[in-house]
């Protein structure tokens, strides 16, 4: 997989004169990478990495045409060295409050784990969200039904960017958590005890209306705070005189994203959009990550880009974005979804091409000197994306 690096041309789609970042990379993801370390308008600007790199499957991959697209085969140590050159350059072109995210299945999440907290430092692990991948199998083999993958989820400092994730809420849920209703304003409410676990000292340890919280407990806020809160209207006094606060729905943006992950399934019926490309992800999934750990017009890339879902996502979310392949298949799929969109699976066929943009094509060598060479390109469809396109093979 590691391409020596004979020359590169460079296309220039329209719109893309105004500085913004889209560019398109078929090559070996390591030489993109290093070079990217050399460009300024890059290194420690990328905002959010989200990679679905090999997962040492020892299996070949192929379209739903039969075209090979990729191989998965290495041993560990291989596997091991392979993403951690990829890594620490990865670890230098984010920024210091930039994240990554590394999709894996079961097979090496742990190795890579073990890897990225000595990459990225064991306090900037987040979390390790599963993500429920497909429906129930029935495994004729002597295990569970495989139906979960990973996602390993760093930052590069203990200030990130971070825009936490809700879920909207249902409306059998809202009934069981707010079941209450305020008469004189008709807000709907939940109880919550107004004192926590853990003894103070403090003004939280006092007493507050003649009371003291409870044996081992203190108050979630001082005396002079439950005293505001009481005058809005905002504590419960049960019939005992036991206090509780109000929370209100309409106060709530709604239900926390946890780690565990069912709504995002891979592509799997007739009706669903994709690209035909093996192990292509699911597009929401993917502008979850975006929307919460990356703002509008930011820098995201993915340097195992595969069908192009993170540019879509990142595309349709007004980020910049970066993709990286070195598959000819994987490429020419990018380009026909940059170009045309998905379709449904029943519809997926190789009856269309890929059009490049009118433009300049630039030649430049190992020493990063570019000549340049006038061109004429096929003009896009007014709805394609445009795109600066890299070809470093």
């Amino acid at each position: 997989m590691n391409l020596s690096l004979i020359e590169g041309k460079r296309i220039i789609g329209n719109n893309i004169c105004d500085g913004t970042i889209k560019r398109l990379y078929h090559a070996d993801n390591l030489s993109v990478l290093k070079r990217l370390l050399k460009d300024q308008t890059v290194k420690g600007n990328i905002k959010l990495i989200y990679i679905d790199p090999p997962y040492n499957t020892g299996a070949d991959f192929e379209t739903r045409n039969q075209e090979f697209a990729y191989s998965d085969r290495f041993s560990i140590e291989e596997y091991i060295d392979f993403m951690r050159e990829r890594l620490i350059t990865m670890r230098e072109l984010l920024s210091c409050d930039g994240s990554i995210y590394v999709h894996l299945d079961s097979n090496m999440v742990f190795h890579v784990k073990l890897l990225m907290d000595s990459i990225f430092g064991i306090n900037n692990f987040r979390g390790m969200i599963t993500r429920k991948k497909c429906k129930p199998k029935n495994y004729t083999r002597k295990t569970y039904g495989n139906i979960s993958d990973y996602i390993l989820f760093y930052t590069k400092s203990d200030s990130p960017t971070w825009n936490r994730p809700y879920d909207k809420w249902e409306e059998e849920k809202i009934k069981k958590e707010y079941p209450f209703i305020e008469e004189n304003t008709g807000r709907r409410y939940k109880r919550v005890p107004i004192h926590a676990p853990g003894i103070r000292n403090g003004a939280t340890g006092s007493k507050w209306r003649g009371m003291l919280p409870p044996p081992g407990k203190h108050w979630q806020y001082t005396p002079d705070k439950l005293d505001e809160l009481d005058a809005n209207n905002e504590i419960y006094w049960s019939s005992n005189g036991n206090p509780r606060r109000k929370v209100y729905l309409d106060q709530s943006k709604g239900i926390p994203v946890q780690d565990i992950w069912l709504d995002f399934l891979d592509v799997n019926n007739q009706n669903s959009l994709q690209t035909g490309y093996p192990t292509e992800k699911n597009l929401e999934m993917i502008k979850r990550i975006i929307e919460a750990s990356s703002n509008e017009g930011d820098l995201i890339m993915d340097c195992f880009a595969g069908s192009g879902t993170t540019l879509i996502a990142a595309e349709e979310l007004n980020r910049q974005w970066i993709g990286v392949d070195i598959g000819d298949v994987a490429i020419e799929t990018i380009q026909k979804r940059l170009e045309f969109g998905s379709k449904k699976l029943s519809e997926l066929d190789n009856s269309y091409k890929v059009k490049n943009n009118q433009g300049s094509l630039f030649e430049f060598s190992d020493n990063n000197t570019m000549e340049t060479n006038n061109v004429s390109m096929v003009k896009e469809k007014e709805k394609s994306i445009s795109y600066e396109f890299f070809q470093m093979l």
